[in-house]
């Protein structure tokens, strides 16, 4: 009889932390908060975040996402997004009497405010990011005469500044940290003089999720990254999976979206999630793989997180009142 080979054990690593970051947690839970104090509807310009899920679940609650404040009936209460927006949004939403509630997150806000204090000192400000991302767009509005975009690395070479010893760079916060630095590195060469920003611009749960990732590459064939396709911490998440050497890397809404064809030969699965994506799906994911023989469940932990952020201080008015005195003036 030829001998019986044994089959290999099949796990899954999962990632922590994953998922909900302090500021998308917030943002979410400010909708709930204004549906269960105002009630329906509330207008939310644009994605509260970006997650297919959690936007279809509010929807159902009687939150209505717009894509523009003009969409908003005068009088209504409109929502900003986690993305932040332009300092032109809220003057529209000005114009057109709403009451407006802030769920920008605060580390978003905060490059903001390094943009305004720099542009006042009369810095050309390059903004590392993505163009057309909803957070890029907010921070550009902020000083749009002294901002310019750069879009990585290889975007350096078309930076033209005016004076090279007044030059300050700043990022969205939800980027690669790795690839982040390199186009940093490659406009330190370009300009020796560039100033950095007082603190790190990348959030602290972008960066802990790509170290998280970068762990689980280690060992596993194939990493499953729970997110939106328009979720740009989430796209990034499976960009340093691949970086890091796992060999396969998928980003996927649901269970439902995994082709089985990615399991072939794999024993060794690394799963984890965006920020913007809520347990639940995860969850889902894991009942999937167990169902097909990963039932094996092994936690990777690099970093503990435990921060919050309190509430948009509207939530503590009532926006129902103020908006039907502004709709009355």
């Amino acid at each position: 009889m030829g001998r019986m080979t044994a089959t290999p054990a099949r796990r899954v690593l999962l990632a922590s932390p994953r998922g909900y970051c302090a500021g998308v947690d917030r943002a979410v839970i400010a909708v709930e908060k204004a549906l269960e104090q105002y009630g329906a509807p509330i207008y939310v310009r644009h994605e509260i975040v970006h997650n297919k899920y959690v936007v279809q679940t509010l929807e159902k609650k009687g939150a209505i996402f717009v894509d523009q404040t003009t969409e908003v009936p005068e009088g209504s209460i409109v929502m900003f997004s986690a993305h932040g927006v332009a300092p032109t949004v809220h003057a529209e939403a000005a114009e057109r009497k709403l009451a407006t509630i802030d769920a920008t997150c605060p580390l978003v806000t905060k490059v903001h405010k390094e943009a305004v204090r720099f542009a006042k000192e009369d810095y050309d400000i390059l903004l590392i990011g993505h163009e057309g991302h909803e957070e890029v767009i907010g921070t550009s509005g902020e000083a749009p005469d002294h901002i310019q975009l750069v879009d990585g690395p290889e975007d350096v070479a078309n930076v033209e500044v005016r004076d090279e010893s007044k030059v300050v760079w700043l990022s969205q916060t939800t980027l690669s940290v790795d690839e982040t630095m390199e186009t940093v590195d490659a406009l330190k060469s370009k300009f020796p003089n560039l100033l950095s920003p007082p603190s790190d611009d990348i959030c602290y749960a972008t960066q802990n999720r790509q170290i998280a990732v970068k762990k689980l590459a280690e060992d596993a064939e194939l990493v499953i990254v729970v997110g939106s396709k328009n979720s740009s911490n989430s796209i990034r998440m499976v960009e340093v999976a691949l970086d890091a050497g796992a060999p396969a890397a998928h980003l996927v809404d649901f269970a439902s979206e995994i082709d089985e064809a990615w399991l072939e030969g794999v024993t060794t699965v690394g799963l984890t999630s965006g920020a913007s994506v809520p347990d639940v799906l995860v969850d889902g994911v894991l009942e999937w793989l167990a169902e097909r023989g990963y039932a094996d469940v092994e936690t990777v932990k690099t970093a503990d997180e435990s921060i919050t952020f309190s509430l948009p201080k509207e939530l503590r008015r009532d926006l129902r009142a103020e908006a039907a005195a502004l709709s009355a003036e």
